[in-house]
């Protein structure tokens, strides 16, 4: 997220100011036309955060590098002098790359937070603390301008959502969410463990598909060019001299004439659907499909959807406070899964059910069809109870461990099956090398027709 400072004037004359973030800089600039169209004010300058290189120094010390965001130039300068620093040079950075931190760079700063706040330490050391040791770029440089706005009286809740583009809009969410909460320690453990868990989980996806689709893919790529390129140069010198080519290599010399009249059209064929696909996953209505259609897969959509339900219970019983205020926890935890068919379920059908017809949670739940038989009872049981929030947990504990054990076994027998499409693949290839070396050439003066008449008498 990007910040901007806005100057403007009101219709009598006077002049304010304000900040708001944004994406991109246009995105920033509509923001505050809008704003001051529908307050009828007129925008007399706008600001954008930039990071400045600087280079003081104080008295006769070594002069000290670095670098600083501020939305001007001037900024910088005043502030270096009001320390008593000596300003040897402020330039504008001209290019800023600032790429989000890795997962487990987020993990970490969750879950070492969670554990001093259990410790009673006071979140301000916490952040100062882990501002110090923080290798990325980055989170460093957000931990920094969160604990600012902090120590200026900024919400906490709005602070963490300007960098939900570094820590992803749920975990922002939760963690602005937290520091307002009377349960700040609950909450970031919860978060710990949402953010592992998904991140083991897409670890455990990558092996059980994205590793298997890179194998079959170097292998097709090994096949073709000992199909195009290797096996032609042998048998076609059979071809040259006119000897007959056993079944299996002419089959496969006409496999590499077609590839070789058309290996273009042939590329064509296979990679404009996969780009087509991969472009129309990224639009919101085919996330939307995709994402259902992922529910589906045999054997792995079940644990996906599995998966996505202990999510989903996980981050409901961190929010969940009592049936008054039930709307949202069901509606964070929804946008929490990261399965826009399941959020679109909850949020288009479950939720209406409760506020228009004030349907009870399982009620609701049943009628959006995104849970299991299990779940369903369970929260049934929970809600005459009144154990809800106990009941989610224990959802979520369950399918856990079900779902870690199941993963698991199906990634070996992906791996088996890999494995088994490798060594048929490497027999054919052998079978067709083996019978290509029993050709013989014919005895000079032979012909062809000579020899197949000697081997049929």
């Amino acid at each position: 997220m990007t910040e901007f400072k806005f100057t403007a004037e009101k219709l009598n004359g006077q002049l304010i100011s304000g900040t708001l973030s944004a994406n991109s800089s246009g995105e920033g600039k509509k923001k505050i036309h809008l704003l001051a169209e529908k307050n009828q004010l007129k925008v007399k300058s706008i600001q954008r955060k930039s990071s400045f290189l600087y280079r003081v120094k104080r008295g006769d010390e070594k002069p000290i590098k670095g670098e600083q965001k501020a939305y001007t130039k001037m900024e910088v300068e005043e502030a270096f002098s009001r320390l008593g620093y000596k300003v040897l040079s402020v330039n504008k950075k001209l290019f800023e790359f600032n790429f989000a931190p890795p997962t487990t760079e987020i993990v970490t700063f969750v879950k070492i937070s969670a554990e001093l706040l259990d410790q009673k330490l006071p979140y301000s050391e916490i952040l100062n603390l882990l501002i110090n040791d923080t290798q990325n770029k980055t989170l460093r440089e957000t931990l920094k301008e969160i604990n600012n706005d902090l120590k200026k009286g900024a919400d906490s809740e709005a602070t963490f959502l300007k960098y939900q583009s570094v820590f992803g809009k749920f975990t922002a969410y939760m963690l602005g969410l937290a520091s307002k909460s009377g349960n700040m320690t609950e909450i970031y453990k919860a978060t710990a463990k949402f953010l592992e868990r998904r991140q083991e989980f897409k670890k455990n996806l990558r092996s059980a598909l994205i590793t298997p689709a890179i194998t079959m893919f170097v292998l097709l790529i090994a096949v073709l060019f000992y199909v195009d390129y290797i096996f032609p140069q042998t048998a076609k010198l059979f071809v040259q001299f006119k000897i007959p080519l056993p079944p299996m290599t002419a089959f496969t010399l006409k496999i590499s004439d077609f590839l070789s009249a058309n290996g273009l059209f042939v590329a064509l064929v296979f990679i404009i659907p996969l780009i087509a696909f991969w472009r129309f996953s990224k639009t919101k209505r085919g996330k939307f499909i995709v994402d259902r259609m992922m529910l589906k897969i045999p054997m792995l959509g079940t644990l996906v959807h599995k998966t996505i339900i202990e999510v989903y219970c996980r981050v409901f019983y961190t929010l969940y406070s009592g049936s008054a205020e039930s709307i949202e926890p069901v509606r964070i935890a929804s946008e929490a899964t990261g399965n826009a068919y399941f959020e679109d379920r909850i949020k288009n059908v479950a939720i209406p059910l409760m506020i228009k017809k004030g349907k009870g949670l399982t009620e609701a739940f049943e009628a959006s069809g995104v849970f299991t038989e299990t779940a369903l009872s369970r929260f049934h049981s929970g809600e005459e109870t009144g154990t809800i929030k106990t009941t989610a947990l224990q959802l979520a504990n369950y399918y856990e461990s079900e779902t870690v054990y199941k993963l698991k076994n199906l990634i070996e027998l992906i791996q088996v099956f890999i494995a088994m499409i490798i060594m048929v693949v490497m027999i054919l290839l052998t079978l067709v090398s083996a019978e290509t070396a029993t050709i013989h050439p014919n005895a000079p003066g032979v012909s062809s027709n000579s020899v197949i008449e000697r081997n049929i008498a």
